[in-house]
C-alpha cells in the first residue's frame, strides 16, 4: 500500500468567494484569483494592497495583476512603505516580471526605506540593457570555458547563463538565440548532430554488455571525463606506493584498466547529490573501458535496513549504470580485523578506555585546541592485543573501549589525531548476525577496502580532503597497496534538504508522504515525480566536474529537465480546468477524426487520432466575458483557433450559474466557411478535447498533482529555530477533473511496454555480466538485478500541450497497462488516473496575453 493520498489545500466559504471576485478586479483570471485566495496570509496582504491603493480603478492588465499577487506572496514581511515602493514600481512599468518583483522584495527586506534608487534598479534589473553583440560575447566565453560538449547541453547551458548576475535580466529569447548560434558555430548544425548521433547509435550497441558492464555515457558527456578535474587524474599505476611490488601486484590484477567504486552507506535513500557521485564513478570507469564496483559500506548495523540496500541498486540501475560487481565492506570483516591486530603489533594502534567525552577533550575539544595524549597511548603492545581480544569477545559495552590509530597528535590535520578504528556495538549485523561484537569505522574501513579491491581512482567529494592524509597513512602503516584519493565538489540543490535525518523527520512528522514524495529531492522521489533518468545524467554532465561545490538553483535543475523533455516527450491535448463548449452548427452525432503528430519535430514518436465533435472542452482560463485589445483568446463574439482542429470557432453566447455567476458553458460557431463568409484568421490557438464517450474521449484524470517548492528559502537548513518553520504550506496543489485527449490510452500502453522490453534486455545483459564476475564473498541476501527495478508507471510521460509535463503516478491504477492484447481506448472498472506534474512549461507570451 502506498502513502496516503495528499489532500488539496482548501479555502472554501463566502469570504474566499469574495476575495476571488476582488482579485479579479486587478486583471487576474478566475483560476489565478482562486490560487491567490488559497493562502490566508498572502490573500490578506493582496486585499490590503488593492484597497489601500485603489487598484481596481487603475485598469490593471493580467500581467500587472500577476505581479501584484507575487508581491503579496513574497512581500508579507515588508513594511508598508517598502511594499508601496514595489507596488509603484510595478505600476510605472519599472518591474515587468515576477523575477524582478521577487528580487525587489528580497532587496528591500534587507535595505529598508529610504531606497537607494540606483542600487534598487541594479539589483532588480530595472532598465537593464545589453546589446546583441555583448550578449553573444558573454555566451561564447561561457561555451568555450565550461564543460559544454554538444547540443545535449543546450538547455543546461541556457540555464547556467541565465543564472549569472550579468545575464540574469537578459531577454530569454535573445539569450536562447545567442546560445544556439554559439552552439552551431562550435558543434555544427543541430540537425547534423542528430544525424551523427543516429549513425553512432547504429554502429555501437546502446545496451549494456558483459564487456562494458554499464551503458556507456552519451558522446556528449565524453569531454567531462577528458577535461578539467577528471581529465587531469593520474594514469592507472601512477599513484605512489611504499613498495614497488605493491604496484606490480596492482597492475597484474587491474590489467591497466580503471577500477572505481560507488560506496554508499545503506542507512537511507539516495538523493540528487548522489547522482553526481554515481555519474562520476560509473561514468569515469565506463569512459576508460574499466569497471566500477557498487560497494555497500555496511559497518554500522544500528542504522542499516534491507530496503536501503535494494533501493541503492535500483537507483544506480535506473540512472543507466550496471555494477561490475556488488560488494560489501562486511565481506572483509575478518581481513579488516586481522589488519587491526597487525596495526597493534606494529605499535600503530592501541586500545583506549577513555569515555567519549574524554577522547573529545583530549583531541582539543570544540575549539580544536592543544591535544593531550591518551593515558593508554603508551600501553604495551601485548596489553592492547589482549584488550582488543576482550573487545571482540564481548567483554566491553559500547563506549567502554575503542581501538585507536597511533597517528600524529602534533599534526595540524584533525584527521591525524588518533582516529578511532574499531568500536563496540551490540546490534546484530544483517549479514554476519551475532558473530561480531566490534565493528570497524569508516576511517579504518574505507581505504583498506579500496586497497583490497584494487581501486585505481578513489573519487570522493571535497569534505574528505582532510581524510586523504589518514587514508594514505593507514595504507602505508600496514604496507598494503595505496589507492589515490581525489576530491571533487559535491552537488547541492538550493531550497532543498539533503540530510537523511531531516528528511526522516519530514516523513515521520507527516510533512511529506514518504521518502518518495515528489516534493523531495531523493532519487526515488524524483523518479516518482516523472523526471527521466537521462535528464538527471544530462544535468550532472552539463555542470561539469571540478573541485568547486555546485550550488544549483531549483529553477536551473528544472530547466535542464524541461530541456530534456522538450524533444523526448510526446504531446497530448489537455485541459486542466474544463469548460464545456457546444458548437451549434455541427450536427448531433457528427464526428471528424483528426490525425495529429505526437511531436511536431520528432516524427519517430508517431501519430495520435482524436475525434472532433459538437461538444468539446476548453480551459476556463482561455475564456473571458470581457474582451480587450491585448487579449487574444476566446471572448464573446471573438474567434480563436483550436490546435490541429479543422476550423476556428467564434463564441456567440455563454451560460452562467444563476447562483454564482460562473460561466458554465459556451455556445460557439464553427468557422468552416459554409455560410459563405471567409473565416476570420485567428490571432491565437487554444487547446481542447472532444466529448465522444463511445471512443473513450475525453480521458478524465482523477487527480493532477502540482508540486511547488517545499521550502520558502534557498537554505532551509539554516533557518531558525529549524527547517520546519520554513515549510511552504501550499507546496501541493491537487486538481480534480482534468481532461486529456483519447490518445493517452495508446501512448500509456506503448510507453509501459517499451519500458518492460528495455528493462528485460538490460537485466539479461547485467545478469550475464555478473555471472562472469561473481563476487566470491557474495551471499544470498545480495540484491540482484531485476527488470522490475527499471519499470514503473512514471515511464508514462507526456507534455500536456500548453499546460506542463506530466507522468503517471504510482498511486494510479490503469488496467490497460497490464492487458496482453492491444489497447482499447476507455476506462476499465477500477481505473484511477493520477498525474504528477514533472515541470512546468516555459512562460508563453501568447498564453499570458
Amino acid at each position: 500500500m502506498g502513502p496516503p493520498k495528499p489532500k488539496a489545500a482548501s479555502a472554501g466559504g463566502a469570504d474566499v468567494d469574495g476575495l476571488v471576485e476582488l482579485f479579479k478586479t486587478i486583471g487576474l483570471a478566475q483560476s489565478k484569483a482562486a490560487e491567490a485566495a488559497k493562502s490566508p496570509k498572502s490573500a490578506a496582504v493582496l486585499k490590503e494592497l488593492i484597497q489601500r491603493h485603489d487598484l481596481p480603478g487603475k485598469n490593471l492588465d493580467e500581467k500587472q495583476g500577476t505581479l501584484m499577487a507575487a508581491l503579496a506572496t513574497q512581500g508579507g514581511r515588508l513594511g508598508e512603505g517598502e511594499r508601496s515602493y514595489v507596488l509603484n514600481a510595478i505600476l510605472d512599468g519599472r518591474l515587468k516580471s515576477t523575477d524582478q518583483v521577487n528580487a525587489a522584495v528580497k532587496h528591500l527586506d534587507s535595505h529598508p526605506l529610504p531606497v537607494d534608487q540606483k542600487e534598487f534598479d541594479r539589483e532588480c534589473g530595472v532598465g537593464y540593457s545589453i546589446t546583441p553583440e555583448e550578449l553573444y560575447t558573454k555566451v561564447t566565453e561561457y561555451v568555450s570555458s565550461a564543460a559544454v560538449s554538444g547540443w545535449n547541453n543546450l538547455g543546461a547551458s541556457i540555464g547556467a547563463l541565465k543564472g549569472t548576475p550579468e545575464l540574469r535580466w537578459a531577454n530569454p529569447l535573445e539569450l536562447k538565440s545567442s546560445v544556439e548560434r554559439a552552439f552551431t558555430e562550435r558543434f555544427g548544425s543541430r540537425e547534423a548532430a542528430k544525424a551523427k548521433g543516429k549513425e553512432v547509435k547504429k554502429e555501437a550497441p546502446s545496451k549494456p554488455t558483459a564487456a562494458s558492464a554499464a551503458p556507456a555515457p552519451e558522446a556528449s558527456t565524453s569531454s567531462v571525463f577528458e577535461q578539467g578535474f577528471l581529465g587531469s587524474l593520474h594514469k592507472v599505476g601512477e599513484n605512489p606506493q611504499l613498495h614497488e611490488h605493491l604496484r606490480q601486484a596492482h597492475l597484474e590484477f587491474t590489467k591497466g584498466k580503471v577500477h572505481t567504486r560507488f560506496p554508499p552507506e545503506p542507512n537511507g535513500f539516495l538523493h540528487i547529490g548522489h547522482s553526481k557521485a554515481i555519474f562520476v564513478n560509473f561514468g569515469y570507469a565506463a569512459h576508460h573501458g574499466g569497471h566500477c564496483y557498487l560497494r555497500y559500506d555496511d559497518t554500522n548495523p544500528e542504522k542499516e535496513e534491507a530496503r536501503y540496500f535494494e533501493s541503492i541498486l535500483e537507483m544506480v540501475r535506473w540512472l543507466g549504470y550496471e555494477p561490475w560487481m556488488i560488494t560489501y565492506s562486511s565481506d572483509h570483516f575478518q581481513r579488516l580485523y586481522d589488519l587491526a591486530v597487525e596495526l597493534i603489533r606494529r605499535d600503530k594502534g592501541y586500545v583506549c578506555n577513555c569515555t567519549p567525552e574524554e577522547i573529545k577533550a583530549n583531541r582539543g575539544g570544540e575549539m580544536r585546541g592543544p591535544r593531550i595524549a591518551c593515558a593508554h597511548r603508551t600501553r604495551p603492545i601485548s596489553e592492547s592485543l589482549a584488550e582488543f581480544q576482550k573487545m571482540k569477545d564481548g567483554h566491553y559495552k559500547p563506549g567502554q573501549a575503542v581501538l585507536r590509530m597511533k597517528q600524529d597528535l602534533e599534526d595540524g590535520n584533525p584527521q591525524m589525531w588518533d582516529l578511532i578504528a574499531y568500536r563496540v556495538l551490540e546490534t546484530p549485523h544483517h549479514r554476519t548476525g551475532d558473530k561480531w561484537k566490534i565493528y570497524p569505522t569508516y576511517d579504518f574501513t574505507h581505504c583498506l577496502c579500496d586497497s583490497f579491491e584494487n581501486i585505481t581512482h578513489s573519487l570522493c567529494t571535497t569534505e574528505f580532503i582532510a581524510s586523504r592524509q589518514s587514508y594514505e597513512w593507514l595504507c602505508d602503516a600496514l604496507e598494503v597497496y595505496k589507492p589515490r584519493q581525489s576530491e571533487y565538489g559535491r552537488l547541492n540543490i538550493e531550497g532543498t534538504l539533503m540530510s537523511k535525518r531531516k528528511i526522516l523527520a519530514l516523513v515521520n512528522e507527516g510533512y511529506v508522504n514518504g521518502w518518495d514524495d515528489p516534493r523531495l529531492y531523493t532519487l526515488i522521489a524524483l523518479r516518482r515525480r516523472g523526471v527521466p533518468p537521462g535528464a538527471i545524467v544530462s544535468f550532472v554532465s552539463g555542470l561539469g566536474v571540478s573541485t568547486a561545490a555546485s550550488n544549483i538553483q531549483v529553477a536551473r535543475f528544472e530547466q535542464s529537465v524541461r530541456s530534456y523533455l522538450e524533444n523526448t516527450a510526446p504531446r497530448l491535448l489537455m485541459v486542466l480546468n474544463p469548460l464545456r463548449v457546444t458548437i451549434e452548427n455541427i450536427p448531433d452525432g457528427e464526428v471528424v477524426w483528426v490525425e495529429k503528430p505526437l511531436h511536431p519535430k520528432v516524427p519517430e514518436l508517431g501519430m495520435s487520432r482524436i475525434p472532433f465533435t459538437k461538444h468539446i472542452f476548453i480551459d476556463k482560463d482561455d475564456f473571458r466575458t470581457v474582451d480587450s485589445k491585448e487579449y487574444f483568446r476566446l471572448a464573446p463574439h471573438k474567434t480563436v483557433g483550436l490546435f490541429q482542429a479543422p476550423h476556428p470557432i467564434t463564441c456567440t453566447s455563454y451560460k452562467t450559474d444563476p447562483a454564482t455567476g460562473e460561466v458554465t458553458e459556451l455556445i460557439c460557431r464553427l468557422e468552416d466557411g459554409k455560410d459563405g463568409k471567409a473565416p476570420q484568421k485567428p490571432k491565437a490557438f487554444i487547446q481542447w478535447v472532444a466529448e465522444l464517450p463511445e471512443a473513450g474521449s475525453p480521458v478524465r484524470v482523477d487527480e493532477t498533482r502540482i508540486f511547488h517548492r517545499l521550502f520558502r528559502s534557498d537554505n532551509p537548513a539554516a533557518v531558525e529555530p529549524d527547517f520546519r518553520v520554513d515549510i511552504n504550506p501550499n507546496s501541493l496543489e491537487v486538481v480534480k477533473g482534468a481532461l486529456v485527449e483519447v490518445g493517452f490510452w495508446e501512448l500509456a500502453k506503448k510507453a509501459y511496454e517499451d519500458a518492460k522490453r528495455e528493462g528485460k534486455e538490460r537485466t539479461d545483459a547485467a545478469r550475464a555480466n555478473q555471472a562472469t564476475n561473481v563476487n566470491a564473498l557474495a551471499s544470498d541476501d545480495t540484491p540482484v538485478a531485476t527488470s522490475e527495478q527499471l519499470v514503473g508507471k512514471e515511464c508514462v510521460r507526456f507534455q500536456g500541450l500548453r499546460v506542463a509535463y506530466f507522468a503517471l503516478d504510482k498511486d494510479s491504477w490503469v488496467a490497460c497497462l497490464d492487458e496482453k492484447e492491444g489497447v482499447k481506448p476507455g476506462r476499465r472498472e477500477g481505473d484511477y488516473i493520477v498525474l504528477n506534474r514533472i515541470v512546468s512549461l516555459k512562460e508563453d507570451a501568447g498564453k499570458s496575453a
